[in-house]
């Protein structure tokens, strides 16, 4: 649905009258009479924060003002919306443009933007009064079916914040990733919001909306999303949502799909279990390292275990589902390091007491947002305390630094000596949104509200009682 948010403060003006007349709540109409305005002098700036992270853009009631140039630039970080496009921070218009010129008119109601953002800079080129500026936000809101009722104030926290991450990420009709970022449905990416929609709301059409565009878009013998681990990732959301949801009449319609695709994955395994798939990919943090390749292993063993789940229940033929399972099992899932594929061991085959060691080794230093609820699923399996100690170091870091949604990544490192989301950085001070990130993720193009981190709230719900 759609609302419509006023600004909790103002961050930062400069050759503006009465600014604070914008932070008031008024008629959303214009009129002949206008009394509580704000006057932009021409080269007058305004920065509005909104108290919290949006997926939409901004309506401006405009009083006066001919063809005045104003320049909006959107960010979901403070520093953000006062870069520029390119700089030494990696400012984009990528996907969802942030940061463009518009003219205002006189007695007008215009609305500009779609992307995702907490704070607005307007910066106007001549001279104009204006009634208000609002954010038109757009979120998914349908009565909960869970909500966190423990007395513990920072997973309270963590939980609404992660709600509204993947609200927002929802609230178009299909999942989405981040909402500054492409508009795709990344089927690999969106387990961990599955798990959260489903604790929150149990079975839902869009969820069935996504699977399916994403099959439709991929005939065999394509991979979604060009990936072959997101083509696995699509069997264990279809059983995973099934389960949880007992919406096995949605699943029945998925089957033949799985048939081809279990043998299109049979044909990417030796009979000695070597992999030969065209890539490997487990989370961005993994990229590149000595354990991708093991944890697609484990995410293909997890695949071909919920395939023959799935076969079985509707009475198909199971022998190559359990064919690659046995091939896959010919090579030990053995991890050097990496939390996020020993995670994925756990619900492949299980942890041996070193791996349990290496999983709580640094307490939540080496975790990821995308891989969040395996891991502390995986700790909380022999140390539930842990698990949830190891939870509120991590959200709560972010919290910290100024969080209203989950981020796309973040690395507990990341907040020694960094500004939080909400103020500029001092001197001697590094940027959380700008100065971190890796990958395509870098500087201020790293989305602060992406779905994948919401994660944590079916753990949450699981384990937090």
């Amino acid at each position: 649905m759609k609302e419509y948010i006023y600004a909790k403060k103002i961050s930062f003006e400069q050759g503006v009258v009465n600014a604070d007349n914008l932070l008031i709540k008024k008629e959303l109409q214009i009129g002949l009479s206008e009394t509580k305005t704000t006057v932009f002098k021409t080269n007058g700036a305004v920065i509005l924060d909104f108290g919290k992270e949006i997926c939409g853009g901004v309506r401006i009631l405009t009083f006066r003002g001919k063809n005045i140039p104003a320049r909006i630039r959107f960010g979901e970080s403070l520093s953000e919306c006062c870069s520029d496009i390119g700089g030494d921070k990696n400012a984009t218009n990528d996907h969802s443009v942030r940061d463009f010129t518009v003219y205002l008119q006189d007695y007008s109601d215009m609305t500009f933007g779609q992307t995702g953002f907490r704070f607005v800079r307007l910066d106007l080129y001549g001279e104009a009064i204006v009634k208000s500026v609002l954010a038109e936000s757009y979120v998914l809101k349908k009565p909960v079916k869970y909500q966190y009722s423990g007395d513990d104030s920072l997973i309270r926290q963590i939980y609404y914040t992660a709600k509204r991450t993947v609200d927002l990420c929802a609230s178009k009709g299909y999942l989405w990733d981040g909402v500054k970022r492409d508009r795709l449905v990344w089927i690999g990416d969106i387990h961990p919001e599955m798990l959260a929609l489903t604790s929150l709301y149990g079975r839902l059409p869009l969820i069935e909306r996504s699977i399916d565009f994403v099959k439709e878009q991929t005939p065999l013998p394509e991979w979604m999303n060009g990936y072959s681990m997101y083509s696995m990732w699509w069997i264990i959301i279809i059983a995973d949502y099934c389960d949880r949801t007992g919406a096995f009449d949605y699943a029945e319609k998925q089957i033949d799909y799985l048939e081809g695709l279990i043998g299109q994955m049979l044909s990417c395994v030796s009979e000695d279990g070597e992999l030969g798939y065209p890539n490997y990919f487990v989370d961005w943090p993994t990229s590149g390292k000595p354990d991708e390749k093991t944890g697609v292993r484990a995410i293909n063993v997890i695949a071909a275990k919920k395939a023959v789940w799935l076969l079985e229940r509707f009475g198909r033929p199971t022998e190559k589902a359990k064919t690659l399972l046995s091939r896959l099992l010919k090579k030990e899932i053995n991890v050097k390091e990496s939390k996020q594929v020993l995670s994925l061991k756990y619900f492949a085959v299980g942890l041996t007491d070193e791996d349990k060691e290496k999983l709580v080794k640094g307490g939540a230093n080496g975790m990821s947002t995308f891989m969040s609820y395996y891991i502390l699923k995986a700790v909380s399996s022999f140390d539930k305390e842990k698990a949830i100690e190891m939870m509120k170091e991590y959200y709560g870091a972010m919290l910290g630094k100024g969080a209203t949604t989950f981020w796309e990544d973040f690395d507990l490192k990341w907040a020694e000596n960094s500004s939080g989301i909400d103020r500029l950085p001092k001197e001697g001070e590094r940027d959380i949104h700008g100065d971190f990130g890796a990958y395509c993720y870098k500087g201020f193009r790293h989305s602060l509200c992406h779905g994948w981190s919401a994660g944590v709230l079916r753990f949450i719900e699981e384990e937090c009682k």
